[in-house]
This record gives C-alpha cells, sequence and structure tokens, in this order.
C-alpha cells in the first residue's frame, strides 16, 4: 500500500528528532518558518504511554507523554511519531495511539546512545537483539501505518550486513541510518562513504524501502551533493537546526539578519510558553546560546538573555534589542 512516504520529492530532507530540541514549541517554529518534507516528533517511550494509557488526555495536562506527542495538524504534515520501546506489546499499543492521534507514520528509535534507553533494551541496545528488533517492527506494522526505523551502522564496530540486513528484511518504508557506530557516538566524522553498501543492501532486500543519511550534514546544499554522492533517497539534518529554523529555506544562515534571529527567538519564546507550562524555562536557553551568535554584541546580548529565568523576562529584554 502506497503512503506519504512515496510522494516525497526526489531527494527529499527530513527534521531529525532530537530530545528538548525538536518539541512541539520548536516544531511549530520551523513549519512556519520552512517546512521540512518530513517532521518527527522527539523520541517518546511506548512502555510509558502503554502504562498512563488511563491518562490519554493533552489539554488537561494529565499526561507529560501526550504533550510531547503535541503537534499542529495543518503546519506539520506529514509528520511521524518517533517511539521507542523493546516490548511489542507496548509498542502496538502507542503505534494505534498515534495512528488515533492523526500521525502520518511511526518511527522506531534503535540508535539512541543513552545509557538510561539502553538498560531498557531500546534505543542503540536493539542492535545487540536483532529478533527482539522484528518483533517490536511487526508490532509496530498492526497500527496500519508505515513503519520507519531510525538507527546506527552497528554497535562497537560496524555491521551493516547483519544488522541493516535484518531491519530491510521487515520490509521497512523507511530507513534512517546515522553513519556511526554506538561506539563513536558523535567522535568521528559520519562515515557516508559506507552508505552505498546500504543503498545495495536495500536494492537487493527491500528495493521500496527509502534509505535516508544522517550525520555531519549542516545545511540543504550539503545534503543535495551527499544524497547525490551516496545514492540514497534523502538526508536527515539535525544539530544544523539550532538558532536556524530557515534550514529547509534556500537562504543561507549568514544572510538571517540579528532582527530576524530576535523575532524568531521571541516567538519561539511564547510557543514555549504555551506549549510547555510544566517544562523548565532552563530548556529554552540551549536556543539562546544558538540565536544569539555571529554579529557584534552577540556576547553580551546573550549573557544579559541568559540571566532571564522565564518566558516573560527573556521577551521583556528581547524587545529591547528588536527594530520595528
Amino acid at each position: 500500500m502506497k503512503s506519504f512516504w512515496d510522494t516525497l520529492p526526489d531527494p527529499f530532507f527530513v527534521l531529525a528528532p532530537m530530545a528538548d530540541v525538536t518539541d512541539p514549541a520548536y516544531r511549530r517554529l520551523i513549519a512556519e518558518t520552512t517546512m521540512p518534507d518530513v517532521m518527527w516528533t522527539e523520541f517518546v517511550s511506548a512502555d510509558g504511554l502503554y502504562h498512563t494509557r488511563e491518562k490519554k488526555g493533552i489539554l488537561d495536562n494529565e499526561n507529560p507523554l501526550m504533550r510531547d506527542l503535541e503537534y499542529d495538524h495543518a503546519l506539520e504534515r506529514p509528520i511521524v511519531a518517533q517511539l521507542f520501546s523493546s516490548n511489542p506489546e507496548m509498542m502496538e499499543y502507542a503505534s494505534i495511539l498515534v495512528r488515533d492521534m492523526g500521525f502520518d507514520g511511526v518511527d522506531i528509535n534503535m540508535g539512541c546512545p543513552d545509557r538510561g534507553i539502553e538498560k531498557q533494551g531500546c534505543g542503540a541496545g536493539m542492535i545487540k537483539d536483532p529478533s527482539g528488533a522484528r518483533a517490536v517492527i511487526k508490532a509496530a506494522k498492526k497500527s496500519g501505518l508505515p513503519v520507519s526505523v531510525k538507527t546506527r551502522i552497528g554497535y562497537n564496530s560496524e555491521s551493516i550486513d547483519e544488522w541493516i540486513s535484518v531491519l530491510l528484511e521487515e520490509e521497512l518504508a523507511a530507513l534512517t541510518v546515522h553513519l556511526r557506530t554506538r561506539k563513536e557516538m558523535s567522535l568521528v566524522p559520519a562515515h557516508w562513504e559506507l552508505m552505498p553498501r546500504i543503498v545495495s543492501l536495500r536494492d537487493k532486500l527491500s528495493p521500496h524501502t527509502k534509505i535516508i543519511g544522517n550525520g555531519d550534514v549542516q545545511s540543504i546544499p550539503e545534503a543535495r551533493v551527499r544524497v547525490d554522492q551516496a545514492g540514497c533517497d534523502g538526508a536527515m539534518l539535525g544539530r544544523a537546526i539550532f538558532g536556524n529554523p530557515w534550514l529547509f529555506s534556500d537562504r543561507s544562515l549568514d544572510s538571517i539578519s540579528k532582527n530576524e534571529k530576535l523575532i524568531a527567538l521571541q516567538k519561539l519564546s511564547e510557543y514555549f510558553d504555551e506549549l510547555h507550562p510544566y517544562k523548565s524555562f532552563h530548556i529554552l536557553k540551549k536556543h539562546i546560546k544558538a540565536f544569539i551568535i555571529g554579529y557584534d554584541g552577540a556576547h553580551e546580548l546573550r549573557h544579559t538573555l541568559m540571566e532571564a529565568t522565564t518566558g516573560e523576562e527573556l521577551r521583556k529584554e528581547l524587545a529591547r534589542h528588536v527594530v520595528i
């Protein structure tokens, strides 16, 4: 059955899921600025959703996990809910839940190197449990949504032939490969030279699966070159989104004025207060560091803004510097 994956441009460029970064507030700003070809949520625990299944409401603020799945139904399309679990029953429940919430697809995180996630047998820990990975994928497919996976090229060492083959044999709608091992974290350059092997495996085992490369891509022009050289279908951009909701446009960050950056940070602060009233204001400070950089006086202004303790204080100080 065809899905949104079959309607994307060639090549296509998508936003990486990043905890406490690509939250509903920042995704709204990104979507209003320039929407990527596919949007991802932050990863959410399928086990947590299962165990709090009596508290499904978002607006009543009962369930923080449900709040993490909030999205703008008009702006953020298509959007994929990223889940993690090593329990098929709980993955099936969560996948059906996000289907009923209107998501366009389910993505399973099989690459996160966080120790706490791995202790649950999830994230990169699944690379060491191929049979468990297969079971979780099959469970997610029961939702009827297209299922994709985000993973790495191996755990302690590259194991493309063994690990990536397992995933492709499950005939995923899409497979995103962070081109480093779990052991390498982000300490070495991404191994884009290995992507042709992955594409060749895809062609042999699951020709319809879209292959997305991830790692070290800083701009759309660079992404186009990477995809063209590697032969994959698209690229996922992550850290390049910091301070740059214009990332998926044709504009270079150098062309964005100080005033535009200040206004964007104002909007983000407003959206954060609206959508995340129970989250720590401290989360916003990584965005302050990212937006307030690259021009005369940025260091001093950044220092002043970092002293704010609430969104209201932040916006009041920003208003003093924005040119109307």
